[in-house]
């Protein structure tokens, strides 16, 4: 069984994927929180980081496309700003100061 994560094990995840990448991390505190929980949640549910804003199947191999970060993130960032769940942003899009908004899912299924 996986070691259960904290929100705080999450976000020190998250944050080290954002600055690895380039990335800033939404600065809005109550979303970023939402999506850290869901974060949390799915890395306690089936022992990986799966991306909160899409459904996972519990099978790794299967949801293996939408580990966070997904294989969507860094088209999505570089097309939009952010990603799909707007938890990453790039420098540009943060330092605009806009909001992320809906973007198409480039999820095949």
């Amino acid at each position: 069984m996986p070691q259960t994560k904290t929100k705080d094990d999450s976000f020190k995840f998250a944050a080290m994927v954002a600055e690895k990448q380039g990335w800033k991390l939404n600065p809005d505190a109550e979303f970023l929180d939402i999506i850290i929980e869901g974060l949390t949640k799915n890395n306690n549910r089936y022992g990986y980081f799966s991306c909160p804003c899409r459904l996972a199947s519990g099978s790794k191999n299967s949801d293996r496309d939408i580990i966070c970060p997904c294989a969507y993130s860094r088209p999505d960032i570089l097309e939009y700003g952010h990603c799909y769940c707007g938890l990453y942003l790039s420098e540009n899009f943060f330092s605009s100061g806009r909001v992320p908004s809906s973007i198409k899912e480039r999820r095949p299924y």
